[in-house]
């Protein structure tokens, strides 16, 4: 009997090597640092060889973990295919590009209070108060400034208040999940800074992620909420692919999810 393959793009080759070993010798493993050429042929995904040129091979499974500066379309294309892939092909797709996947989310959560605005392309923005402008599909801080007065915007952005608090992110990997403190040098706050570390898990916050994975289908979800000095809450950002080997909790427990995963499939 011909062996499944099971394509893997981004992963660390540590863990790609750790779920190797929890799923025997059923699957061939494809492991690419960077996205891969694939084809979608009648229903069937296809990539090439890394060892022969122009040779596609089939594939049965993807893992996918990694944000590429072009993946919109290698996304898209997993959506089409419709096969076995983790995350849910369909909600990366909904959510990479920052601004639409935000007012997707929002429809999703109930801490959805802040009035944001938004430009299209380059254009003036004016407001009293001190406010954060989020454009493009980096996450990790990136592509953000805070601003009050006139602000000139150099591609379409999203506005939303300033808020002081604390930043948390609420983990979710199967029926596992944490709450991490977001901390960071500057008011931009991170999971990679050395600071961030795991915190008690405000109830409420977990059922509102645990209903944004539900809405979307997602077996591994990043969750970002501001928590005000008031103790008000407001959804900030919904990770497709959050980080999972920062923390080494939260990277055992998806290696094991991942063999799981990949045995059902």
């Amino acid at each position: 009997m011909d062996k499944k393959r099971l394509l893997v793009v981004g992963l660390e080759p540590a863990d790609v090597q750790a779920i190797k070993q929890g799923i025997g010798f059923d699957y061939l493993i494809m492991h690419c640092d960077v996205l891969p050429k694939v084809q979608l042929v009648e229903g069937q995904l296809f990539v090439e060889s890394t060892t022969v040129q122009g040779k596609f091979l089939r594939v049965d499974a993807v893992i996918f973990h990694g944000i590429f500066e072009h993946d919109f379309d290698f996304i898209t294309l997993l959506a089409l295919w419709n096969g076995p892939c983790l995350p849910n092909a369909m909600a990366m797709m909904d959510l990479r590009q920052r601004i639409p996947g935000l007012a997707r989310a929002l429809k999703a959560s109930v801490f959805s209070g802040i009035k944001r605005g938004m430009v299209i392309g380059q254009d003036s923005y004016f407001t009293e108060t001190e406010s954060v402008a989020k454009w493009g599909i980096w996450h990790c801080g990136e592509d953000k400034e805070r601003f009050a007065g006139d602000w000139q915007s150099k591609e379409s952005s999203v506005i939303e208040a300033f808020i002081t608090g604390e930043a948390v992110r609420i983990m979710i990997i199967g029926d596992k999940a944490w709450q991490i403190e977001l901390t960071g040098d500057t008011w931009l706050k991170s999971i990679h800074n050395e600071g961030s570390a795991e915190m008690p898990i405000d109830s409420d916050l977990l059922a509102d992620s645990k209903h944004i994975a539900e809405h979307f289908a997602l077996e591994i979800v990043g969750v970002d909420y501001m928590v005000a000095a008031n103790g008000q809450k407001y959804l900030l950002e919904v990770n497709h692919i959050p980080n999972v080997t920062v923390f080494s909790f939260v990277n055992e427990a998806f290696i094991e999810f991942a063999k799981t995963w990949v045995a059902l499939n």
